[in-house]
């Protein structure tokens, strides 16, 4: 059974990630048993997505060539639709509504926790396959296991059950669950469904502001919503991450979850620095007896497509 792996920037990581798509497809003898599930995230101004707080501005053409570069290769685009504050007003979203219908072949997908966004999207684009997030903090066995018998395609795990195997070998339909790998939350945090609550405030306050004053920096803390900026874990680095508790290594991977059919798994990443992804993408997906040719070689790629730059 192949690891499936969702991978982090559909927009932020956008160049970077057709390089690993290229290098994977050109060199498979570096990687392990691995396939390009999705790369999931979403475009700068999506005021309907979360968890992560998504910058920058974009045009249709960007969002074409995006999705024409990833869905070619037969790899979907899997949209982070995850606001938990939205109304029912950012439902007619003309940005969001436009990537919806330009995305909509069947191949693409979206995360929801919204049950308001879920049912305007299964109504509207009804071809889009749907995961349910874990921002839905489902973080006990009897309701991840009620959310597995739904109609869901994927159902993303809450990650302080990811090694709690007592509980996940009870779970029904396996093949639907997905771990997000390396969170770098800290485990059972009190504090992390207000989190995501407040990022989405702050994303529809950004692409409302971005939309009246594009050349006009956003400030959050101007705004009030800057709540999340002195939590001491988002900076946490790639080796304390490994260090958590929820945190699960390349080789649980093929010795635990793999055997148990489990075949999902979800690296984060959407505002990592790219040498961070590079080493991350590497340590999960790379033979351990090829990272550094796997290293070298993304290096190589990056720098070739000018994704990284070098001064002569």
């Amino acid at each position: 059974m192949k690891a499936r792996f969702h991978l982090p920037g559909i927009a932020t990581h956008f160049k970077f990630n057709l390089v690993f798509a290229t290098v994977l497809e050109q060199f498979p003898q570096y990687f392990r048993d691995v396939e390009i599930a999705s790369f999931y995230g979403a475009f700068p101004q999506s005021i309907w997505n979360g968890g992560r707080t998504q910058e920058g501005v974009c045009d249709k053409r960007f969002v074409k060539t995006v999705l024409h570069a990833f869905n070619e290769r037969g790899i979907p685009v899997r949209f982070t639709f995850t606001n938990p504050a939205l109304e029912k007003k950012h439902l007619n979203d003309k940005f969001c509504n436009m990537v919806m219908s330009l995305a909509d072949n069947g191949l693409n997908e979206a995360i929801v926790v919204s049950p308001l966004l879920e049912e305007y999207i299964r109504k509207n684009y009804p071809s889009f396959k749907l995961t349910s997030s874990t921002c839905k903090r489902l973080n006990d066995g009897d309701r991840l296991a009620a959310e597995l018998e739904k109609d869901y395609h994927i159902v993303v795990v809450d990650y302080d059950l990811n090694n709690k195997f007592d509980i996940l070998e009870k779970l029904p339909n396996k093949d639907k669950c997905e771990f997000l790998v390396n969170s770098n939350c800290r485990p059972n945090c009190p504090d992390r469904a207000q989190h995501y609550y407040n990022v989405g405030v702050q994303q529809i306050n950004y692409a409302n502001h971005m939309r009246k004053y594009p050349d006009q920096p956003y400030d959050p803390l101007i705004f009030g919503d800057g709540k999340n900026q002195n939590c001491p874990f988002f900076t946490r680095s790639i080796f304390d991450i490994r260090e958590l508790s929820t945190n699960i290594r390349p080789g649980d991977i093929w010795e635990k979850y793999l055997p148990m059919g489990f075949s999902q798994f979800k690296i984060e990443g959407r505002t990592a620095w790219l040498f961070n992804l590079i080493e991350t993408y590497v340590y999960y997906m790379a033979k351990p007896e090829f990272a550094d040719k796997a290293r070298y070689t993304l290096i190589d790629f990056c720098t070739a497509n000018n994704v990284i730059t070098v001064n002569e």
